[in-house]
């Protein structure tokens, strides 16, 4: 059983994810995925940088974690993520069976966790996850803001030197 100051450093990890994708002109979004209180992968939005509309960070962290430990079924695994997963996450969260689910803030146009949609807790499908939502939810927004403000007032430089930072 993680302990709840756990949970905290992880979405603190996923939070440092996020300020690099912020530095490098990607929407601030961070991902960890942890299993057995150890850190498998971690990974930030990199839709700009791969000129890839899959590039969300959940995708890539999944990804990392599941070559890491040689499966495509992320069972006994913890995935924190700075914002709610969209309905392209969540079904690829469904697919890789991660039961429990972290997101620090709310997506009120694209969520599909508790926002639009309960992808992650609908019965209709063959798994359902454990979903946990508010940690860091103050954070995580605030850096949000931030970001898109920067955009348009175009203090954003895209910069693509770090490249891919999917880690295992």
């Amino acid at each position: 059983m993680i302990q709840d100051s756990r949970h905290v450093e992880f979405m603190n990890l996923a939070m440092d994810q996020a300020k690099i994708a912020y530095a490098l002109g990607e929407v601030p979004i961070g991902a960890v995925i942890v299993k057995d209180d150890e850190v498998i992968a971690y990974s930030y939005n990199q839709t700009e940088y791969l000129q890839n509309p899959i590039g969300h960070a959940e995708l890539l962290v999944i990804e990392s974690a599941s070559k890491k430990l040689h499966t495509r079924r992320l069972l006994d695994c913890t995935l924190y993520v700075t914002l709610e997963p969209c309905s392209m996450c969540a079904g690829a969260i469904i697919l890789s069976r991660i039961p429990i689910v972290y997101f620090a803030s709310m997506d009120s146009k694209a969520g599909a966790v508790l926002s639009l949609y309960e992808l992650l807790n609908d019965k209709r499908l063959n798994h359902q996850c454990e979903v946990h939502q508010g940690i860091m939810a103050k954070e995580s927004s605030e850096l949000l803001s931030s970001f898109f403000r920067d955009l348009r007032e175009g203090r954003i430089q895209k910069t693509k030197e770090l490249g891919n930072n999917s880690e295992t």
